[in-house]
């Protein structure tokens, strides 16, 4: 073998080595439509998300499905989810609007060193607003989640941030512009207790951009919401409201950069 070809064939090796293994795939590329959600059950417990956590309509209200939802840079996903916040958004008798699947595995997604993975966008057509407190992609004891718009007893009356936040702290912000998909890793180590936070735009590969932090995290293995949820506040009435969120997944190892992952 050429030398050339010998260290392309070691480098190859090396990145298969590394690469990070998927333990929960939660890309859509299995799903036929939004209906497919509606097959889980409390007792029937099928495919790979818990669908449980939304209004009192048709799942076609809350979550749909497309090859235009996706992050047109992700060629691993077929496609992505819209989440809709609307009138009827209320789930279980409170007053937070939310939209929210659950993995439902049995994987050790609690466990270890592991990294969940989603790309988040909005447009300015159904706007998440600026004057509301909306919890994203968070843990049930809010260790670690996306925060969007003005933040329960902050100053001022709207924030156009998304930010990371740990244990309500904010760790990093960016202005949340439309039609530019956000790129996300949270790096949980639940043996060191810690958090870190990667993240890019568009097609760019995933970069670290907060290193880990001390937090306390807890989950029992179903308890990450992937999708919104959004606080009442007096004065500013409920509007419709779109998230879009492709190449969801959850890998162990070594963290994938590439957008849409391995």
């Amino acid at each position: 073998m050429k030398a050339s070809n010998l260290v392309a064939a070691v480098a190859a090796a090396t990145a298969s080595v590394v690469q990070g293994a998927v333990i929960w795939d939660g890309r859509f590329n299995d799903f036929k439509s939004n209906k497919d959600l509606t097959t889980w059950s409390w007792s029937n417990q099928v495919g790979p998300y818990q669908y449980y956590i939304h209004g009192s309509g048709a799942v076609d209200k809350y979550i749909n499905l497309s090859p235009d939802y996706k992050n047109p840079n992700d060629t691993v996903s077929k496609q992505g989810a819209k989440f809709t916040l609307d009138s009827t958004a209320f789930w279980n008798g409170q007053t937070m609007r939310r939209t929210e699947l659950i993995p439902q595995t049995k994987a050790a997604i609690n466990s270890g060193k592991v990294f969940y993975h989603f790309s988040i966008m909005r447009k300015d057509t159904n706007a998440p607003s600026v004057n509301r407190e909306h919890q994203i992609c968070f843990f049930e004891s809010h260790f670690t989640e996306l925060k969007y718009g003005w933040i329960s007893g902050e100053q001022g009356t709207s924030n156009p941030n998304l930010q990371w936040m740990t244990s309500q702290k904010s760790q990093w912000k960016t202005e949340w512009k439309p039609n530019v998909w956000h790129n996300v890793a949270y790096e949980i180590n639940f043996g060191s207790n810690t958090v870190g936070f990667w993240h890019s735009e568009g097609g760019d590969a995933l970069k670290q951009v907060v290193a880990p932090v001390s937090a306390s995290t807890s989950s029992n293995g179903a308890d990450w919401h992937l999708g919104v949820l959004e606080l009442p506040r007096s004065g500013y009435p409920d509007s419709n409201e779109d998230f879009y969120f492709s190449g969801v997944y959850i890998e162990t190892g070594s963290i994938t950069t590439a957008i849409g992952g391995p």
